[in-house]
């Protein structure tokens, strides 16, 4: 069933101020058209829904989050995490509050191997860097602004997945 199925999934805590940046992008692409084959879902801290979910098999997992890289607040990143066959080391931990991007990957592996499943061929993170990871709800102005960047950044990601062509210039099916 995979095909060329897309999952935007917008992870964060969003009682950590911008921690909820994925969990704001996402809702904000919500009420933005998008290609068919496409879903948009808010997780939130459920990182184990979220592997459960990619296990209905999506081509690509564009993951939204806040991500510390060391630049100013509120820049935006479009991460490639490296591809190819994930295996299960282990059982993961599973903590339904402390589950990031890392350890939902490594549980779908295990999940994949246990189903049969397949993971997404393609994984890419639009992440934004934080002001504050305090407690407090609410976005910082410039991590504000860069849900709005992330926002476009996401459509034309979308547009090249459907289209069949990547930034990396590599040639795709189309979907």
């Amino acid at each position: 069933m995979s095909g060329c199925r897309v999952l935007v999934a917008g992870v964060g805590n969003i009682l950590l101020g911008d921690d909820g940046f994925g969990v704001e992008t996402v809702r904000r692409l919500m009420g933005t058209p998008v290609p068919a084959g496409v879903d948009v879902v808010d997780y939130g801290v459920r990182g184990v829904h979220l592997a459960y979910r990619l296990l209905d098999g999506y081509r690509t997992l564009l993951l939204v989050d806040a991500v510390s890289r060391g630049g100013p607040p509120g820049t935006v990143y479009l991460i490639e995490a490296e591809t190819g066959p994930v295996e299960p080391a282990g059982v993961p931990a599973l903590d339904g509050h402390r589950m990031g991007p890392d350890a939902v990957l490594a549980l779908l592996a295990t999940l994949s191997a246990g189903t049969g499943g397949t993971a997404p061929e393609r994984v890419l993170v639009v992440g934004c860097e934080p002001r504050t990871l305090a407690e407090g709800i609410g976005l910082s102005a410039e991590v504000s602004a860069g849900a709005a960047e992330a926002v476009g950044l996401i459509l034309e990601v979308l547009a090249e997945e459907t289209a069949g062509t990547r930034r990396s210039g590599r040639e795709v099916s189309s979907c």
